[in-house]
């Protein structure tokens, strides 16, 4: 839509209209109606929310929410604690260094998970192996939540089905985390 480049469904976020005329984000891409897709990083739908684009996507006038991109934004990272902890429950997900450590030396690892707000230098003891997919776009309380702790610094998925959406979700949430992120480097 806005920059008119075409990316898979799995790179985007679907939208659609409420019964008010609102923009609802679709997270899991069931809810009923026409859909429309913005791709998953915040700058593009900051530019699609100022440029009125959603009204040229549902072919109407729409009303965008003043927290459209914040509760995106918590949708997906919801998404992602349940996705994860789903995993923990089937067995394919752990957390702690030395847990993690080991699968990683054991080559089992699919998905490496570390904490946005951990220790750097605690952090760059972990290697993502080769094949395998990192994201830090969750933080310590976010993890905690998916391992039923508190918090958690590091964790990893392990090879199995609920990995692949877990990925696939990560990266929308990464992808509205990461610009906020830069954008705070930059004013430091």
């Amino acid at each position: 839509m806005i920059t008119g480049e075409q990316l898979p469904k799995s790179r985007m976020i679907r939208f659609v209209t409420g019964p008010e005329g609102q923009v609802v984000p679709d997270i899991l891409g069931k809810l009923p109606g026409r859909g429309y897709y913005v791709s998953a990083l915040r700058t593009v739908l900051e530019k699609a929310v100022e440029g009125k684009v959603f009204s040229k996507g549902a072919k109407q006038s729409v009303s965008v929410p003043v927290d459209l991109i914040g509760n995106t934004e918590k949708l997906l990272a919801d998404r992602v604690v349940a996705l994860i902890s789903m995993a923990r429950k089937a067995g394919v997900a752990i957390a702690g260094f030395e847990k993690v450590k080991t699968s990683l030396a054991d080559n089992k690892v699919k998905v490496l998970l570390q904490a946005s707000d951990g220790s750097e230098r605690g952090k760059t003891k972990l290697w993502t192996p080769e094949g395998a997919r990192y994201f830090g776009c969750l933080t310590a309380q976010e993890l905690g939540l998916a391992f039923g702790r508190g918090h958690v610094i590091h964790g990893a998925l392990l090879t199995g089905g609920l990995s692949t959406r877990v990925i696939e979700d990560a990266s929308k949430l990464r992808g509205l985390r990461e610009n906020v992120a830069a954008r705070k480097d930059d004013r430091s």
